[in-house]
């Protein structure tokens, strides 16, 4: 599709055990994203995603305020090729 994007988050703060990856997933879903979310070692939480521009940052103003338990203190994004790999948005094992 035209205009799709994609795009690689890095989450840090308070992000893990605050059902963080659910919340990332409900949001991604009721935006029609494509992707997936997982926990990652050092504490943070990691995303890659495909849609639209304005989902994207719909998306992003989301994990800025993050779920009710949690604290976001950054977004780490990054922009990627588009590669139309996603038929959905999904929670990946930790990584």
């Amino acid at each position: 599709m035209s205009g799709e994007q994609r795009a690689r988050v890095l989450v840090s703060g308070i992000v893990q055990g605050v059902f963080f990856r659910d919340h990332t997933r409900r949001w991604a879903g009721e935006l029609g994203l494509r992707g997936w979310v997982r926990n990652l070692r050092d504490g943070r939480v990691e995303l890659t995603v495909e849609g639209s521009e304005e989902s994207i940052q719909a998306l992003l103003a989301s994990l800025r305020k993050g779920p009710p338990r949690g604290r976001v203190d950054g977004l780490e994004v990054s922009r990627e090729p588009f590669r139309g790999e996603f038929s959905d948005f999904r929670i990946l094992p930790d990584g």
